[in-house]
């Protein structure tokens, strides 16, 4: 078709070869594979990853070495990386997770530079527009082979919101955007020639994106809204939810509830995972002690800042408010997993009796821990079934 006919008939589809799927993304992307415990890593691309504290650790926020913790996570047979989206830090003594790369630029490097590992953008939504987004991440699946995936955040810290000119909306109305967003995203992915768009945050004329996305119908979504418009939101579009809980029977009573409420309400499946840190040793007094430096040297101001904005500060629940700063200063909140090799492959047993299908890990040290784990837990894993 020529360009002139384009500009008589813009609504008009495009050559078969330039816009459709190329290939099933169950087929393409890692997350969708048999293991029954999937791995991934959460963080790598922000200073001190997922531990506010100054503990001892190698780990750099340099492309090298983001590139070098990638590469040795996917020889261990990892199926994930997730990075924060971070646009500046949380103060205190580390200004934890200031230094941070751009997610969608982060992943089409690293997708450049493996071959089989997943690899994902974290999108704050409100600070990137949903056309770009689109075409971002269809060149990202591209660049991949269909190992693409995109982690939906509504956008929770304000002073980043307003870093963007805009002011914060309130809880549920971030997910009303954030569902205008998406389907405008799910469209341009979808739809054949142009489009115009009328809705309430956006409005859009003779929209289209090409090529398409090459995993079909869509790349891989996953989202971490665990309040009520936030299980809603991940029932009804998104193919993992991950979640952290404080007990194993939480987490048991939250995967039921999100995936019969995929499955009643909306007729699709829906996944489940969940994060934290993990700290393994060869003894779990060795374990226990390297998590305790950890807190030991935690930074409580930026602790502090992150639960204040967070809106869980309050003066009548001081000791639980405690018990949480430990839990983000070691984990940015996930769920921990502390002791020994055989000690963590039960854990993570028991997480995957509670419905959890997998776990995106912070390491105090992920590059050199990623060798220890792949040693000692690897191994154990695959005895218990969880891999294989």
């Amino acid at each position: 078709m020529t360009a002139a006919a384009l500009e008589l008939n813009p609504t008009a589809p495009r050559p078969v070869e330039e816009s459709r799927p190329l290939v099933d993304g169950r087929q393409t992307h890692p997350l969708y594979n048999d293991q029954k415990m999937k791995l991934g890593l959460f963080g790598t691309n922000c200073s001190y990853g997922l531990i506010m504290s100054h503990a001892e650790s190698t780990y750099k926020a340099t492309w090298e070495h983001t590139l070098q913790v990638a590469r040795t996570a996917e020889a261990i047979g990892f199926e994930a990386l997730v990075p924060i989206a971070r646009w500046r830090g949380f103060g205190g003594t580390t200004n934890f997770n200031g230094t941070c790369f751009e997610t969608y630029a982060w992943a089409a490097g690293l997708a450049q530079a493996t071959e089989r590992i997943g690899i994902f953008a974290t999108s704050h939504l409100p600070t990137m527009h949903p056309i770009v987004a689109a075409k971002a991440a269809t060149t990202i699946d591209h660049i991949s082979g269909g190992r693409f995936g995109l982690n939906l955040v509504m956008g929770w810290f304000s002073p980043e919101m307003e870093m963007f000119d805009g002011s914060q909306r309130e809880h549920d109305e971030r997910y009303v955007f954030g569902q205008e967003w998406l389907d405008l995203v799910l469209k341009l992915w979808s739809e054949e020639g142009s489009f115009d768009h009328r809705g309430e945050f956006f409005t859009c004329t003779g929209v289209e994106s090409y090529p398409k996305p090459h995993q079909a119908p869509r790349p891989i979504l996953i989202n971490a809204g665990n309040s009520k418009a936030g299980v809603e939101f991940s029932a009804r579009n998104v193919d993992i939810n991950f979640a952290s809980l404080t007990t194993l029977e939480e987490m048991k009573a939250y995967t039921d509830t999100i995936r019969a409420k995929a499955r009643d309400d909306h007729q699709r499946e829906i996944t489940t995972m969940t994060y934290g840190l993990i700290v393994c040793r060869d003894t779990e007094k060795e374990a226990k002690a390297a998590f305790d430096n950890v807190i030991e040297k935690g930074d409580w101001g930026a602790a502090e800042n992150v639960m204040k904005i967070a809106g869980m500060q309050s003066q009548s629940f001081n000791e639980q408010i405690k018990q949480f700063q430990e839990r983000f200063i070691a984990g940015w909140a996930g769920y921990p997993i502390v002791g020994t090799p055989e000690q963590v492959t039960e854990e993570l047993g028991r997480l995957h009796a509670a419905g959890m299908e997998g776990m995106i890990m912070g390491l105090i040290d992920y590059n050199e821990e990623m060798k220890y784990f792949d040693a000692n837990v690897m191994p154990l894993l695959k005895q218990a079934g969880l891999r294989h």
